[in-house]
Protein backbone atom coordinates (compact mmCIF):
# COMPACT_ATOMS: atom_id res chain seq x y z
CA UNK A 1 0.00 0.00 0.00
CA UNK A 2 1.64 3.47 -1.11
CA UNK A 3 1.67 6.04 1.36
CA UNK A 4 3.00 9.13 1.84
CA UNK A 5 2.21 10.72 5.31
CA UNK A 6 2.07 7.80 8.23
CA UNK A 7 -1.00 7.39 11.26
CA UNK A 8 1.46 9.67 12.76
CA UNK A 9 2.12 12.44 10.50
CA UNK A 10 6.01 11.64 9.20
CA UNK A 11 6.47 12.00 5.41
CA UNK A 12 7.98 9.45 4.13
CA UNK A 13 9.79 8.72 0.60
CA UNK A 14 7.61 7.22 -1.72
CA UNK A 15 9.40 7.53 -4.96
CA UNK A 16 6.27 6.34 -6.99
CA UNK A 17 4.02 9.30 -5.62
CA UNK A 18 6.41 11.92 -4.58
CA UNK A 19 7.17 13.67 -7.96
CA UNK A 20 3.41 14.28 -8.21
CA UNK A 21 3.09 16.29 -5.15
CA UNK A 22 6.36 18.14 -5.18
CA UNK A 23 4.59 21.66 -5.54
CA UNK A 24 2.45 20.50 -1.96
CA UNK A 25 4.25 22.96 0.08
CA UNK A 26 3.10 23.92 3.65
CA UNK A 27 0.57 26.12 2.86
CA UNK A 28 -0.75 24.20 -0.01
CA UNK A 29 -0.99 21.23 2.74
CA UNK A 30 -3.15 23.76 5.33
CA UNK A 31 -5.51 24.41 2.60
CA UNK A 32 -5.82 20.87 2.27
CA UNK A 33 -6.29 20.28 6.16
CA UNK A 34 -8.98 23.21 6.12
CA UNK A 35 -10.65 21.63 3.36
CA UNK A 36 -11.00 18.24 5.24
CA UNK A 37 -12.01 19.92 7.52
CA UNK A 38 -15.04 21.61 6.21
CA UNK A 39 -16.31 18.16 4.42
CA UNK A 40 -15.90 16.43 8.43
CA UNK A 41 -18.41 19.39 10.01
CA UNK A 42 -21.01 19.38 6.32
CA UNK A 43 -21.53 15.76 7.14
CA UNK A 44 -21.23 16.23 10.68
CA UNK A 45 -24.14 18.51 10.73
CA UNK A 46 -25.98 16.66 7.80
CA UNK A 47 -26.02 13.81 10.38
CA UNK A 48 -27.36 15.88 13.25
CA UNK A 49 -30.02 17.50 10.52
CA UNK A 50 -30.67 13.86 9.99
CA UNK A 51 -31.23 13.04 13.35
CA UNK A 52 -33.26 16.20 14.04
CA UNK A 53 -36.02 15.11 11.22
CA UNK A 54 -34.62 18.11 9.22
CA UNK A 55 -33.54 15.43 6.81
CA UNK A 56 -34.79 12.24 5.51
CA UNK A 57 -31.75 10.64 5.37
CA UNK A 58 -28.45 10.75 4.73
CA UNK A 59 -24.89 8.79 4.16
CA UNK A 60 -21.80 10.05 6.39
CA UNK A 61 -18.76 9.75 5.15
CA UNK A 62 -16.59 10.06 8.58
CA UNK A 63 -13.20 8.97 8.61
CA UNK A 64 -13.32 9.08 4.47
CA UNK A 65 -12.10 12.98 3.82
CA UNK A 66 -8.44 12.42 2.47
CA UNK A 67 -10.03 9.77 0.05
CA UNK A 68 -12.24 12.54 -1.04
CA UNK A 69 -10.66 16.04 -0.84
CA UNK A 70 -7.15 14.31 -1.84
CA UNK A 71 -8.89 12.86 -4.98
CA UNK A 72 -11.00 16.06 -5.90
CA UNK A 73 -8.19 18.11 -5.67
CA UNK A 74 -6.15 16.34 -8.26
CA UNK A 75 -8.96 17.01 -10.90
CA UNK A 76 -8.88 19.71 -13.42
CA UNK A 77 -11.82 21.65 -14.16
CA UNK A 78 -13.15 19.79 -17.21
CA UNK A 79 -12.96 16.28 -15.49
CA UNK A 80 -16.12 14.73 -14.63
CA UNK A 81 -17.01 13.39 -11.88
CA UNK A 82 -19.40 10.32 -11.43
CA UNK A 83 -20.56 10.00 -7.83
CA UNK A 84 -21.98 7.37 -5.63
CA UNK A 85 -24.49 8.66 -3.13
CA UNK A 86 -21.33 9.21 -0.38
CA UNK A 87 -19.20 11.69 -2.40
CA UNK A 88 -20.60 14.73 -0.75
CA UNK A 89 -16.98 15.72 -0.29
CA UNK A 90 -15.75 15.64 -3.69
CA UNK A 91 -19.31 17.42 -4.91
CA UNK A 92 -18.73 20.30 -2.13
CA UNK A 93 -15.15 20.66 -4.10
CA UNK A 94 -16.06 20.97 -7.44
CA UNK A 95 -18.53 23.40 -6.89
CA UNK A 96 -22.19 22.00 -5.93
CA UNK A 97 -23.55 23.85 -3.43
CA UNK A 98 -23.95 22.33 0.09
CA UNK A 99 -27.87 23.04 0.07
CA UNK A 100 -27.96 21.50 -2.95
CA UNK A 101 -26.40 18.28 -1.33
CA UNK A 102 -28.98 18.44 1.62
CA UNK A 103 -32.03 19.08 -0.56
CA UNK A 104 -31.99 15.51 -2.34
CA UNK A 105 -31.77 13.51 1.37
CA UNK A 106 -34.28 16.28 2.74
CA UNK A 107 -36.37 14.87 -0.20
CA UNK A 108 -37.50 18.68 -1.27
CA UNK A 109 -36.08 17.65 -5.08
CA UNK A 110 -35.23 14.91 -7.55
CA UNK A 111 -32.04 15.97 -8.96
CA UNK A 112 -30.78 19.26 -7.37
CA UNK A 113 -27.68 21.13 -9.85
CA UNK A 114 -27.14 21.22 -13.25
CA UNK A 115 -24.15 18.15 -14.16
CA UNK A 116 -22.96 20.58 -16.81
CA UNK A 117 -21.99 23.69 -14.53
CA UNK A 118 -20.69 21.64 -11.52
CA UNK A 119 -18.93 18.88 -13.97
CA UNK A 120 -20.50 16.49 -11.31
CA UNK A 121 -23.36 14.67 -12.20
CA UNK A 122 -26.22 13.65 -10.10
CA UNK A 123 -25.73 11.22 -6.86
CA UNK A 124 -26.30 7.29 -7.75
CA UNK A 125 -28.18 5.64 -5.49
CA UNK A 126 -28.27 2.24 -7.76
CA UNK A 127 -24.83 0.51 -6.79
CA UNK A 128 -21.92 0.87 -9.34
CA UNK A 129 -24.08 2.12 -12.15
CA UNK A 130 -22.35 5.41 -12.27
CA UNK A 131 -19.25 3.16 -13.77
CA UNK A 132 -21.23 2.60 -17.06
CA UNK A 133 -21.82 6.27 -16.94
CA UNK A 134 -18.50 7.40 -16.05
CA UNK A 135 -17.40 4.95 -19.49
CA UNK A 136 -19.64 6.00 -21.86
CA UNK A 137 -19.21 9.59 -21.42
CA UNK A 138 -15.26 8.99 -21.53
CA UNK A 139 -15.86 7.17 -25.40
CA UNK A 140 -17.81 10.54 -25.93
CA UNK A 141 -15.13 13.08 -25.36
CA UNK A 142 -12.50 10.55 -26.52
CA UNK A 143 -14.51 10.46 -29.81
CA UNK A 144 -14.51 14.24 -29.75
CA UNK A 145 -10.76 14.59 -29.14
CA UNK A 146 -11.85 16.65 -25.79
CA UNK A 147 -9.26 16.87 -23.37
CA UNK A 148 -11.36 15.70 -20.66
CA UNK A 149 -10.98 12.27 -17.95
CA UNK A 150 -13.87 11.11 -15.93
CA UNK A 151 -13.29 9.83 -12.47
CA UNK A 152 -16.27 7.24 -11.05
CA UNK A 153 -16.65 7.00 -7.55
CA UNK A 154 -17.56 3.37 -5.47
CA UNK A 155 -17.56 1.88 -2.09
CA UNK A 156 -15.66 -1.54 -1.82
CA UNK A 157 -19.02 -3.76 -2.40
CA UNK A 158 -19.66 -2.37 -5.69
CA UNK A 159 -16.63 -3.98 -7.33
CA UNK A 160 -19.14 -7.30 -7.00
CA UNK A 161 -21.66 -5.70 -8.84
CA UNK A 162 -21.96 -6.60 -12.73
CA UNK A 163 -22.44 -2.92 -13.86
CA UNK A 164 -18.68 -2.02 -13.08
CA UNK A 165 -17.16 -5.33 -14.08
CA UNK A 166 -18.53 -4.46 -17.60
CA UNK A 167 -17.48 -0.47 -17.07
CA UNK A 168 -13.86 -2.12 -16.95
CA UNK A 169 -14.12 -4.47 -19.64
CA UNK A 170 -15.43 -1.63 -22.28
CA UNK A 171 -12.81 1.00 -20.60
CA UNK A 172 -9.82 -1.79 -21.31
CA UNK A 173 -11.21 -2.00 -24.47
CA UNK A 174 -11.93 1.28 -25.97
CA UNK A 175 -8.91 2.69 -23.54
CA UNK A 176 -11.18 5.60 -22.62
CA UNK A 177 -9.92 8.09 -20.16
CA UNK A 178 -11.23 6.86 -16.93
CA UNK A 179 -10.34 6.65 -13.63
CA UNK A 180 -12.15 4.22 -11.36
CA UNK A 181 -11.93 5.35 -7.83
CA UNK A 182 -12.43 2.50 -4.98
CA UNK A 183 -13.08 3.80 -1.47
CA UNK A 184 -12.53 0.78 0.14
CA UNK A 185 -13.94 1.76 3.58
CA UNK A 186 -14.06 -1.88 4.84
CA UNK A 187 -17.76 -2.20 4.77
CA UNK A 188 -20.16 -2.93 2.10
CA UNK A 189 -23.61 -1.87 4.55
CA UNK A 190 -22.46 -4.92 7.00
CA UNK A 191 -20.51 -7.29 4.85
CA UNK A 192 -17.04 -7.16 5.35
CA UNK A 193 -14.27 -6.96 3.11
CA UNK A 194 -12.53 -9.85 3.56
CA UNK A 195 -15.52 -12.05 1.87
CA UNK A 196 -15.50 -10.26 -0.87
CA UNK A 197 -12.27 -10.68 -1.80
CA UNK A 198 -9.40 -13.19 -0.83
CA UNK A 199 -6.83 -10.49 -2.32
CA UNK A 200 -6.77 -6.84 -2.31
CA UNK A 201 -9.41 -5.02 -4.70
CA UNK A 202 -6.72 -3.36 -6.55
CA UNK A 203 -5.49 -6.66 -7.62
CA UNK A 204 -9.07 -7.15 -9.57
CA UNK A 205 -8.39 -4.53 -12.34
CA UNK A 206 -5.47 -6.08 -13.56
CA UNK A 207 -7.36 -9.26 -14.81
CA UNK A 208 -9.11 -6.99 -17.21
CA UNK A 209 -5.68 -4.66 -18.54
CA UNK A 210 -6.21 -1.94 -16.63
CA UNK A 211 -3.73 -0.85 -14.05
CA UNK A 212 -3.89 0.20 -10.57
CA UNK A 213 -2.59 1.53 -7.52
CA UNK A 214 -3.62 0.50 -3.87
CA UNK A 215 -2.90 3.61 -1.64
CA UNK A 216 -3.75 4.97 1.96
CA UNK A 217 -6.65 6.48 1.54
CA UNK A 218 -6.39 8.35 5.06
CA UNK A 219 -3.32 10.27 3.58
CA UNK A 220 -4.58 12.98 1.24
CA UNK A 221 -1.52 13.49 -0.21
CA UNK A 222 -0.55 9.69 -1.15
CA UNK A 223 -4.27 10.25 -2.62
CA UNK A 224 -3.58 13.37 -4.24
CA UNK A 225 -0.83 12.41 -6.03
CA UNK A 226 -2.09 8.57 -7.32
CA UNK A 227 -4.78 10.65 -8.80
CA UNK A 228 -3.42 13.27 -10.54
CA UNK A 229 -0.80 10.47 -12.01
CA UNK A 230 -3.99 8.42 -12.96
CA UNK A 231 -5.94 11.57 -14.55
CA UNK A 232 -2.59 12.79 -16.43
CA UNK A 233 -2.48 9.40 -17.86
CA UNK A 234 -5.97 9.02 -19.15
CA UNK A 235 -5.61 12.15 -20.32
CA UNK A 236 -2.64 11.47 -22.39
CA UNK A 237 -4.15 8.73 -24.15
CA UNK A 238 -2.86 6.06 -21.81
CA UNK A 239 -6.66 4.57 -20.64
CA UNK A 240 -8.27 3.68 -17.69
CA UNK A 241 -6.20 3.07 -13.85
CA UNK A 242 -8.12 1.86 -10.66
CA UNK A 243 -7.20 3.43 -7.68
CA UNK A 244 -7.91 1.63 -4.23
CA UNK A 245 -7.67 4.16 -1.65
CA UNK A 246 -7.80 2.08 1.69
CA UNK A 247 -9.80 3.96 4.18
CA UNK A 248 -12.62 2.98 7.00
CA UNK A 249 -16.10 4.17 7.31
CA UNK A 250 -16.55 5.65 10.93
CA UNK A 251 -20.05 6.05 11.20
CA UNK A 252 -22.96 3.94 9.95
CA UNK A 253 -23.81 3.13 6.18
CA UNK A 254 -26.74 5.68 6.42
CA UNK A 255 -28.32 7.31 9.27
CA UNK A 256 -30.79 4.52 9.12
CA UNK A 257 -28.13 1.61 9.75
CA UNK A 258 -26.88 0.44 13.37
CA UNK A 259 -23.12 -0.51 12.57
CA UNK A 260 -22.85 -1.65 16.28
CA UNK A 261 -24.96 -4.73 15.36
CA UNK A 262 -21.95 -5.83 13.28
CA UNK A 263 -18.82 -4.05 13.67
CA UNK A 264 -16.27 -4.51 16.96
CA UNK A 265 -15.71 -1.76 18.72
CA UNK A 266 -12.43 -2.20 18.97
CA UNK A 267 -11.97 -2.05 15.24
CA UNK A 268 -13.38 1.38 15.21
CA UNK A 269 -10.93 2.52 17.83
CA UNK A 270 -8.27 1.09 15.37
CA UNK A 271 -8.74 3.05 12.97
CA UNK A 272 -9.44 6.09 14.76
CA UNK A 273 -5.51 6.42 15.63
CA UNK A 274 -5.18 6.26 11.73
CA UNK A 275 -7.81 9.52 11.23
CA UNK A 276 -7.02 11.81 8.32
CA UNK A 277 -7.26 15.18 10.06
CA UNK A 278 -5.16 14.21 12.75
CA UNK A 279 -2.04 12.91 10.96
CA UNK A 280 -2.10 16.36 8.73
CA UNK A 281 -2.56 18.02 11.69
CA UNK A 282 0.46 16.50 13.23
CA UNK A 283 2.46 16.28 10.32
CA UNK A 284 1.72 20.72 9.74
CA UNK A 285 3.25 21.08 13.77
CA UNK A 286 7.05 19.71 12.18
CA UNK A 287 7.01 22.47 9.61
CA UNK A 288 7.11 26.47 9.63
CA UNK A 289 3.57 26.80 9.85
CA UNK A 290 1.43 28.51 12.56
CA UNK A 291 -0.85 25.32 13.21
CA UNK A 292 -3.17 27.12 15.82
CA UNK A 293 -4.12 29.42 13.29
CA UNK A 294 -4.30 27.10 10.48
CA UNK A 295 -6.97 25.37 13.09
CA UNK A 296 -8.84 28.46 13.74
CA UNK A 297 -9.04 29.05 10.20
CA UNK A 298 -10.63 26.00 9.45
CA UNK A 299 -12.73 26.15 12.73
CA UNK A 300 -14.42 29.21 11.58
CA UNK A 301 -14.82 27.94 7.96
CA UNK A 302 -16.65 24.71 8.97
CA UNK A 303 -18.87 26.90 12.03
CA UNK A 304 -19.86 29.28 8.74
CA UNK A 305 -20.67 26.41 6.42
CA UNK A 306 -22.94 24.49 9.03
CA UNK A 307 -24.52 28.10 9.89
CA UNK A 308 -25.17 28.72 6.41
CA UNK A 309 -27.13 25.34 5.95
CA UNK A 310 -29.17 25.98 8.97
CA UNK A 311 -30.61 29.18 7.42
CA UNK A 312 -30.86 27.76 3.83
CA UNK A 313 -33.00 25.19 5.06
CA UNK A 314 -35.62 27.25 7.40
CA UNK A 315 -35.93 29.61 4.13
CA UNK A 316 -36.45 26.42 1.77
CA UNK A 317 -39.48 26.47 -0.40
CA UNK A 318 -40.40 23.03 -1.42
CA UNK A 319 -41.21 21.87 -4.85
CA UNK A 320 -44.61 20.65 -5.07
CA UNK A 321 -45.03 17.45 -6.73
CA UNK A 322 -46.06 18.52 -9.97
CA UNK A 323 -42.40 18.89 -10.03
CA UNK A 324 -42.12 15.29 -10.88
CA UNK A 325 -42.55 16.07 -14.95
CA UNK A 326 -40.13 18.84 -15.26
CA UNK A 327 -36.70 18.35 -17.28
CA UNK A 328 -37.98 14.60 -17.72
CA UNK A 329 -37.80 15.29 -21.93
CA UNK A 330 -36.39 18.21 -23.84
CA UNK A 331 -39.61 19.14 -25.21
CA UNK A 332 -43.46 18.86 -23.51
CA UNK A 333 -45.79 16.17 -25.35
CA UNK A 334 -49.53 14.55 -25.61
CA UNK A 335 -48.27 11.37 -22.98
CA UNK A 336 -46.23 13.78 -20.86
CA UNK A 337 -49.68 15.74 -20.11
CA UNK A 338 -51.67 13.15 -19.97
CA UNK A 339 -49.34 11.36 -16.81
CA UNK A 340 -49.05 14.86 -14.87
CA UNK A 341 -53.06 15.54 -15.32
CA UNK A 342 -53.73 11.32 -13.73
CA UNK A 343 -51.18 12.58 -11.04
CA UNK A 344 -53.25 15.84 -10.42
CA UNK A 345 -55.90 13.87 -9.99
CA UNK A 346 -54.84 10.96 -8.14
CA UNK A 347 -53.13 13.77 -5.19
CA UNK A 348 -56.60 15.71 -5.20
CA UNK A 349 -58.58 12.66 -4.32
CA UNK A 350 -56.40 12.96 -0.65
CA UNK A 351 -57.52 16.94 -0.57
CA UNK A 352 -61.09 15.15 -0.83
CA UNK A 353 -60.91 12.55 1.50
CA UNK A 354 -59.92 15.27 4.12
CA UNK A 355 -62.00 17.95 3.03
CA UNK A 356 -64.83 15.34 3.64
CA UNK A 357 -63.10 14.61 7.16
Amino acid sequence: MLQVLDAEGRRRPQPELDPWIEDVDADALAALYRQMAVVRRLDVEATHLQRQGELALWPPLLGQEAAQVGSAVALRPDDFVFPSYRENGVALLRGVPALDLLRVWRGSTFSSWDPNETRVATQQIIIGAQALHAVGYAMGVQRDQADVATIVYFGDGATSQGDVNEAMVFSASYQSPVVFFCQNNHWAISEPVRLQTRRSIADRPWGFGIPSMRVDGNDVLAVLAATRAAVERAADGGGPTFIEAVTYRMGPHTTADDPTRYRDDAELEAWKARDPLTRVEAHLRTLDVDVDAVLAQAQAEADELAAEVRRALEALEEDGADRLFDEIYAEPHQELERQRREHALYLQQFDDEEAGA
